[in-house]
């Protein structure tokens, strides 16, 4: 198996095919398009012109290299033309049926040593292997779209793929300037695998009506720096498709976080499938356009709630750690007084003394003035008790994520708090109205859950408990403007938006690693380099805090009473050894001790 793959046959020249077909050209290699439709042969040979066109303008490549691409890339409408590949990359549409026609017409079409790959996200490899002649030939080649731009490329074995092939493809990979991680046949195998769990749940959230789809695609884009948001992203990959991920990833894990959320199903069988039939979770300019239009879900700009907002001059922020100085620092950059409140008056100060370097640091980067430093400083007071919260209008605290501390916070808050004070909790995890209840106002309660570290995270989750008042609510979501951070509506239910997408995904990577289906490097790759993630599952989850991680998926597996939530047992494992990421050096990775 040393052949060099340098004549490709590509077959299916849809926009995934096509984008495949420019990458191999590129890269120097003799490409036989098919399709049985000249239409879409036609449109290939129209976006292969116009991308390299592009390219000319910008000077990647010269004109006459773009004369060379174009003829390596020949279309035909016959398999026989494959007669005389080294590899074929098959591309059509995600079924069976139509997809063993074509390994069988192929094996009827190609050279004994050929290698077959399919592009399938979501059917089992082996399957199509097992009906194919050459069985030992037969592997996936799983490119992302758009595959000019996308490096991950998963090379998927069966367990009747030959290593030779697998070899030969990798090497391929690496010629085309691709990262290619190794997996085993299983459907979504390890990004798709990963992402559709936690798109389907996003689509049951918007369903559920505990959010906007606004709301949740700004949380997962501010709280997590994602690309894009989930419902966005469904659109842009096509529901259609992602039900039929998820009808394979079900259909082999009977895990009820692949179950395909209802809508996905309504919204498919009204042929409203995404971008490319105009109308998906959202309404689109026009078919195969990504310009979101307007429609009757779009909510109003201007107006709202916040003709009914209380009066915010002073503000009151409970705690000394980083989330406490962080948020303390926000407020007063936005021109709010702040009394900063901690256990005693050493900690306070200690914690102002934080947010006066993280100013500092500011003015040293030319971000702030040191005028506007002062005065920064001069709004923030420190105080060693919550009695210097009386004239307060808002309260927000920020002390440690124990139920019974904050309950015991929220009683002596309800106290001190002049009447008509709203009061915050900035929860991840506990119940807003079990804070709620421990004072004589559960109408002046809400939870404004800000994000580490405060003065840079955009995003704050506004949580309205059943008793929150609607002025109070409309209070949190004006000052939230005005402290210039990003406010989402969400329920009072374990996870809000963010932890509740978030945690599910890390924990469904932990449980890749358990079964020895794919590694820790290959994981983060994979989720960096194909869904567009920040930092992969276990860097995040090292930053993060093995311990805070459990503890999140602990409280969301005890109130959604969900199997797949179930926290995975190598996190337990590793946060009983007291591994805990970063913090003690060693989490699932280690790391120098400073």
């Amino acid at each position: 198996m040393d052949t060099p793959l340098s004549t490709i046959a590509v077959v299916g020249l849809g926009t995934m095919g096509t984008g495949i077909a420019e990458v191999l050209t590129r890269a120097g290699r003799e490409v036989i398009g098919i399709d049985i439709s000249e239409a879409a042969a036609a449109r290939a040979i129209t976006t292969l012109e116009a991308a390299t066109a592009r390219s000319v303008a910008r000077e990647r490549i010269t004109e006459e290299e773009r004369r060379d691409i174009l003829a390596r890339f020949r279309t035909f409408s016959d398999l026989q033309a494959a007669a005389d590949a080294d590899l074929v990359i098959e591309v059509v549409p995600e079924s069976y049926e139509i997809k063993q026609q074509v390994f069988r017409a192929l094996d009827a079409v190609v050279r004994p040593d050929a290698i077959l790959a399919t592009g399938t996200n979501a059917l089992s490899v082996t399957r199509l292997a097992a009906d194919s002649a050459r069985p030992e030939r037969v592997l996936g080649l799983h490119f992302f779209n758009p595959a000019p731009a996308m490096k991950l490329v998963e090379v998927v074995s069966s367990v009747l793929t030959a290593p030779q092939a697998v070899a030969a493809v990798t090497d391929l990979a690496h010629q085309l300037g691709k990262e290619p991680v190794a997996v085993g046949d299983r459907p979504g195998f390890v990004a798709d695998g990963l992402l559709f769990g936690y798109l389907n749940q996003a689509a049951a959230m918007y369903e559920a009506k505990y959010a906007s789809r606004e709301d949740i695609d700004a949380a997962m884009k501010l709280g997590c720096g994602l690309p894009m948001g989930p419902l966005a992203l469904l659109d842009l990959i096509g529901i259609d498709t992602a039900r039929t991920v998820l009808d394979a990833m079900y259909a082999e894990s009977r895990d009820r976080l692949h179950a395909p959320a209802p809508i996905l199903k309504q919204l498919s069988e009204a042929g409203l499938t995404g971008r490319k039939s105009g109308r998906g979770f959202y309404t689109y300019e026009a078919p195969g356009s990504g310009v979101v239009v307007r429609d009757a879900l779009t909510p109003l700009e201007t107006g709202g709630p916040d003709a009914a907002a209380r009066e915010v001059r002073s503000v009151g922020v409970a705690g000394s750690g980083t989330m406490a100085s962080g948020i303390a620092e926000v407020f007063a950059k936005a021109g709010y007084d702040v009394v900063l409140a901690a256990r005693s008056l050493e900690k306070a100060e200690t914690a102002t003394a934080r947010i006066a370097k993280s100013l500092a640091r500011s003015v040293d980067k030319g971000r702030m003035t040191a005028e506007a430093r002062d005065d920064t400083l001069a709004r923030i007071t420190p105080a060693g008790s919550l009695d210097a919260f009386a004239e307060v209008d808002l309260a927000v605290e920020a002390v440690a994520e124990d139920l019974e501390i904050k309950q015991q916070l929220f009683a002596t808050l309800d106290k001190v708090c002049k009447p008509g004070a709203v009061l915050a909790t900035t929860t991840s995890s506990l119940p807003v109205v079990a804070c709620a209840r421990a004072t004589s106002r559960p109408q002046d309660v809400i939870g404004m859950h800000f994000f580490n570290p405060a003065p840079a995270m955009k995003l704050v989750e506004i949580v309205r408990t059943v008793l929150t008042a609607d002025d109070v609510h409309a209070t949190v979501r004006q000052v939230t403007t005005k402290i210039r951070k990003h406010p989402v509506d969400c329920g009072d239910r374990a996870g809000f938006i963010v932890n509740a997408l978030l945690f599910p995904y890390l924990n469904n990577a932990i449980k890749m690693v358990e079964q020895h289906y794919a590694s820790l490097d290959d994981i983060d790759a994979a989720m960096k380099l194909g869904g567009g993630y920040p930092m992969g599952p276990f860097e995040l989850l090292d930053v993060v805090g093995l311990d805070v991680s459990l503890a999140i998926e602990k409280v969301l597996h005890r109130e959604f009473r969900d199997p797949g939530l179930a926290p995975a047992p190598l996190l337990e494992h590793l946060v009983a050894a007291g591994c805990l990421g970063r913090k003690t050096g060693r989490g699932f990775r280690e790391y120098a001790r400073r």
